[in-house]
């Protein structure tokens, strides 16, 4: 889906240009890779970030429920993508409880 070049060892990555913290990628992901970090300097106070990167299991939920197209997973030869894990599974559940925040 795609067509920017991924970053090297990197399944998931955001560009926060682009980007209105709108947490729907946070509220998508089965994984927990991402979640909300506070960023004063941005328009909302927070920023999505990816929080656990080995986590990614390459749904691509994330991406394509992206309204400002500012999330990109690496295409499939480009990264061995894990499973997805019962511990991966309380995380993102965590997190989805937390208000889409990163647990302390």
């Amino acid at each position: 889906m795609s067509s920017v070049a991924a970053p090297e060892n990197t399944p998931v990555w955001v560009n926060v240009k682009r980007c209105k913290a709108c947490d729907i990628c946070v509220s998508m992901c089965p994984a927990g890779v991402l979640a909300m970090v506070p960023a004063p300097n941005s328009t909302l106070g927070s920023m999505i970030e990816v929080i656990e990167p080995d986590a990614c299991i390459g749904c691509r939920d994330c991406e394509l429920h992206c309204p400002d197209f500012a999330i990109y997973v690496a295409e499939r030869g480009e990264f061995k993508f894990a499973k997805l894990s019962e511990g991966a599974q309380k995380r993102a559940e965590d997190i989805k409880n937390n208000h889409f925040r990163k647990l302390s």
